[in-house]
């Protein structure tokens, strides 16, 4: 990776990085890019329990940096292009893939997550912030909508006159408020220490479990009822009597512990 996005890996957590505080980490092709790049790796490492998705400096981030991408147009044409049979575009990429990451991810906001930003939060599993942390479904300002694949997450998580309201609106609302609807997952002084302690948590489960979880609820949420019973059995079979799961067993029958392997792939 290059300096406008970190990734560290530091025993089985990732860190994902944002790295450009002097733009308030302002969305440029090269984060876009970049983005995009550190969610397919870590959809491939088997290895990583948890991915901290942060923010560099004074900001988590500030949007798209629309000064900086304008000053090519073809930049927007390789921004909203789909290339192949993808489902999503480049823009849509750096949030949308965090949900094809099996690994949970937390994204850890503070100081401005707006626009662009506030997109790329919502493809995490969850947002941990500051109370001061300010939220905007920003487009709006700039005569645009959202296009970052707000539409793939932010359903889940709200109501859609609420949606609605913000998006239309673009108004900055704080982190306490965000909670309240559903948006951010925990509010506090310090959201990444409490990030990390809830990685603890999940080290203490199956990784082919919190794995299994995480796509069995992306995929299932929000479809029919065959479809979801479905992903409950295709998944079940594929982690029912595997070494991780018998570890688990033993480890709530008092037999001696034993680490989990690398998760398996679904």
């Amino acid at each position: 990776m290059s300096e406008r996005v970190t990734l560290n890996i530091e025993n089985d957590i990732a860190y994902v990085t944002l790295n450009r505080p002097d733009k308030y980490n302002g969305l440029d092709m090269g984060m876009f890019t970049e983005l995009a790049s550190a969610a397919r790796e870590l959809k491939k490492n088997c290895d990583v329990r948890a991915v901290i998705l942060q923010g560099a400096g004074k900001a988590f981030c500030s949007g798209l940096d629309v000064k900086g991408v304008s000053t090519n147009p073809v930049n927007f044409a390789r921004l909203l292009i789909k290339p192949g049979r993808r489902i999503s575009n480049l823009a849509q990429d750096v949030g949308y893939l965090w949900r094809e990451v099996p690994a949970p991810v937390i994204a850890v906001t503070h100081g401005v997550c707006y626009g662009g930003g506030f997109q790329i939060a919502l493809g995490a599993d969850f947002r941990y912030s500051t109370p001061d942390c300010e939220f905007s479904i920003m487009e709006a300002k700039w005569g645009l909508i959202p296009d970052m694949s707000l539409t793939t997450t932010l359903c889940e998580l709200m109501r859609i006159d609420q949606a609605k309201e913000l998006t239309m609106t673009g108004r900055v609302f704080d982190a306490r408020e965000a909670a309240e609807l559903g948006v951010v997952t925990h509010v506090s002084e310090n959201p990444l220490d409490d990030a990390l302690a809830f990685v603890d948590e999940l080290r203490q489960k199956s990784p082919d479990a919190v794995a299994g979880s995480k796509l069995l609820l992306n995929r299932a949420w929000q479809a029919d009822d065959k479809t979801a019973l479905d992903w409950e059995t295709r998944l079940q079979k594929k982690i029912l009597g595997r070494k991780n799961q018998r570890i688990a067993v033993a480890r709530n029958t008092g037999e001696p512990e034993r680490a989990f392997e690398a998760r398996r792939k679904f």
